[in-house]
């Protein structure tokens, strides 16, 4: 007998717990698009390069497209259908929102995800590409534009709302801060 092509899987996803059946080959942007009708999560390039698919696994950021479904079970997905609270939007959202950082909005909740991944990567002290001094005990650099822009850089925006995008992250960082 050949070897099975499929799995039953059980993700969780947003807080919730959905069991499936799926291709070995499903990719965790069809399983949450496709199979669990969350359809908030965009497919852009299908490569892993455009980042409009991007969710939180973990809590860390993951292009959604090149993660196999059978990958992630086990662990806590994050769509952009779950990133607000009680009702209120998560202040990465807000800051969007207020600020304008979207056009076409086509490439939005992957930048929101992603958005979110980058200011608790900032707060943990990780350093970018940008980032002048990599010494731990140097903390987190300063959230600058150009902090903002590399961090988020695995995110397109074929509209050209970059300088939106960039203040709303500042924004949400500010409003983080002041929260804590």
């Amino acid at each position: 007998m050949p070897p099975s092509t499929s799995s039953d899987l059980t993700l969780s996803v947003n807080g919730e717990k959905y069991t499936l059946t799926v291709d070995h080959r499903t990719t965790l942007l069809d399983a949450l698009r496709e199979r669990l009708d969350m359809t908030g999560t965009k497919k852009g390039c299908d490569q892993g390069q455009c980042g409009a698919c991007t969710v939180l696994v973990d809590g860390r950021r993951s292009v959604s497209c090149l993660q196999l479904a059978v990958a992630a079970e086990g662990r806590e997905i994050t769509t952009i259908e779950g990133v607000a609270e009680g009702g209120e939007l998560h202040p990465v959202q807000q800051a969007f929102l207020d600020l304008d950082g979207y056009q076409c909005g086509y490439c939005t909740p992957g930048q929101i995800c992603s958005a979110i991944a980058v200011l608790e990567e900032h707060a943990a002290g990780w350093p970018s590409a940008a980032t002048g001094d990599v010494r731990p005990e140097a903390g987190p650099p300063p959230l600058t534009p150009e902090e903002i822009r590399e961090r988020m850089s695995g995110n397109l925006c074929r509209c050209g709302a970059y300088v939106s995008i960039v203040q709303a992250v500042a924004r949400a960082a500010e409003a983080k801060e002041a929260a804590a």
